[in-house]
């Protein structure tokens, strides 16, 4: 896989700075502890672990974080940090609102990209990775238009993409959390292998090997999860949408700094 067309050689990679929202947050591959690890502090750690020391890590990224928010409150931070990687994933929180003004989005984003390119070695961003289901289908056309962009804010400013959206694997529901809205641990870490591939490291893995089949749930099986989805993480989502509020509000990144990371450093 590493020598297929368009991978790049590998580069020193030293310092790496992750922008964005839940997904690069770590949501939902809990630790014991309660905090989220996610695919950016996977992709680190194995950075960390390839170098001599010396590497330096920073996580902006908090859960529903919009892409005006990544753009005001994550994007200078970032490009003041100059590291050699900095990944870019936002937009799509937008794109998944009833309301959503998709000029306005692809502008905050062009904004993003132009900011953090020249301030970084290496700048990746992705098409994000989406459940099969009703809510993709309702939206697919909005999330196909971002991924389109993001294609060519890329190529016209020397970016990487990592192409989840494809990834039929990536798509399972198994992979995604009882939320619906989040990867499990398992999904998390088919993403971080996907990065790591992208920057031109030798696969350790398959990441869009499907998973073995299983057998479909019963039918009450099925309301069952339904109902407590519902009850659980549908209601209070609505709740927050109907009183304007976020389930990031008056939260801190969890790594604000670019500061040293040992490869011991993150589970």
């Amino acid at each position: 896989m590493n020598s297929a067309p368009g991978i790049p050689r590998t580069p020193v990679i030293s310092s790496f700075v992750a922008l964005g929202d839940s997904f690069t947050e770590g949501m939902s591959d809990r630790l014991p502890d309660g905090t989220y690890r996610g695919w950016a502090d996977m992709l680190a750690a194995r950075l960390a672990a390839s170098q001599r020391g010396g590497f330096r890590y920073a996580n902006l990224a908090v859960r529903g974080k919009l892409i005006g928010q990544i753009a005001s409150e994550q994007a200078e931070p970032a490009a003041a940090m100059g590291a050699d990687l900095v990944t870019l994933v936002g937009g799509l929180n937008d794109t998944l609102r009833p309301k959503c003004d998709m000029g306005r989005v692809r502008g905050l984003l062009e904004e993003c990209v132009a900011k953090l390119a020249p301030n970084c070695g290496q700048l990746v961003l992705m098409r994000s990775p989406g459940r099969r289901g009703p809510v993709l289908e309702r939206y697919r056309a909005r999330m196909e238009q971002l991924f389109t962009f993001i294609d060519e804010l890329a190529a016209e400013h020397g970016a990487l993409v990592v192409d989840l959206y494809t990834a039929e694997t990536l798509s399972d529901p198994r992979l995604w959390a009882d939320d619906r809205l989040h990867l499990t641990g398992e999904g998390h870490r088919r993403v971080a292998e996907a990065v790591w591939q992208r920057l031109g490291h030798p696969a350790e893995s398959d990441w869009c090997s499907p998973l073995p089949p299983d057998a479909l749930p019963s039918w009450l099986a099925r309301r069952r999860a339904d109902a407590a989805f519902a009850r659980e993480h549908l209601v209070p989502w609505i709740g927050r949408r109907l009183s304007g509020r976020s389930s990031g509000d008056g939260r801190a990144p969890k790594r604000p700094d670019l500061a040293a990371l040992a490869c011991e450093d993150t589970p």
